[in-house]
């Protein structure tokens, strides 16, 4: 009996959508980025650099809420993986994507977007581009009436 019990206690913790555990971040928060590109704190920790062998970079991104990136564009494209929190992904002249823990977007290369974090919400993603094509081209920030704009 009590080794049924210790299974069903392990089980709970294990399976607990609201588990210590869960709710911890899986890379650290990384430093502080300069204010250049984006508006808002913003945090980036560098994963992997590209180089000769692996021809993409990976990096964790993390937001304050209402921090925003500005307006770019990514020549070979980018995916990104939420991990935590509710941000925003738009691209230029469509409506604005509320976003979420779990999903994944996908930068088609050459497009136009931004992406951040809701104005209530820290937002999270682990970010993957291909860059022998080239690195990040940044645009104008994104408006107050952009971000605020209701779909």
């Amino acid at each position: 009996m009590k080794k049924t019990l210790y299974l069903i206690i392990l089980l709970t913790a294990a399976f607990s959508t609201k588990g210590i555990a869960q709710d911890s971040p899986i890379f650290p928060r990384g430093a502080k980025s300069p204010n250049v590109h984006h508006t808002g704190d913003v945090w980036l920790k560098e994963l992997n650099e590209s180089d000769s062998t692996f021809t993409f970079s990976i990096a964790v991104a993390s937001f304050a809420p209402g921090a925003k990136l500005n307006w770019h564009f990514h020549p070979g494209g980018q995916i990104l993986i939420v991990t935590s929190g509710n941000g925003y992904y738009q691209e230029r002249g469509k409506p604005k994507h509320l976003v979420h823990k779990g999903e994944t977007i996908k930068c088609l290369p050459n497009i136009e977007h931004w992406h951040g974090a809701t104005a209530d919400d820290e937002f999270t993603y682990i970010a993957t581009s291909p860059t022998q094509k080239g690195k990040t081209v940044w645009l104008e920030a994104v408006t107050d009436a952009e971000y605020k704009k209701q779909n």
